[in-house]
């Protein structure tokens, strides 16, 4: 098998589009967001990718299936999303001032 490198966009359309960097391709658009996406992070291993966005949702998206593995709504809209070094947490601040970490091991 052949190694594919992904980047991530997050867009105002409230979309999230995953580029084939080789291709300069779009290889999938993954649409649950109902608001503006502005944070997109890739997990350590680069198999998940976390998104916020101002709908107040974080979404944790299995890049191989395209499919959301877990989801979070917060208090306020979702300004960034980041990883710890293990995989196993998200942290992510909001816009009502709220940090939240998510711990994916539960």
């Amino acid at each position: 098998s052949s190694l594919i490198f992904f980047f991530s966009s997050a867009s105002f359309d409230s979309t999230v589009r995953l580029w084939d960097v080789e291709r300069g391709v779009c290889q999938s658009t993954l649409i649950k967001h109902s608001e503006p996406v502005y944070s997109v992070a890739f997990s350590p291993d680069g198999r998940l990718l976390a998104t916020g966005s101002f709908d107040k949702a974080i979404y944790i998206w299995d890049i191989a299936r395209a499919e959301i593995v877990h989801s979070y709504r917060g208090t306020g809209g979702i300004f960034e999303v980041c990883w710890n070094s293990r995989g196993t947490r998200v942290g992510a601040s909001a816009s009502d001032g709220t940090v939240c970490v998510l711990d994916l091991r539960k």
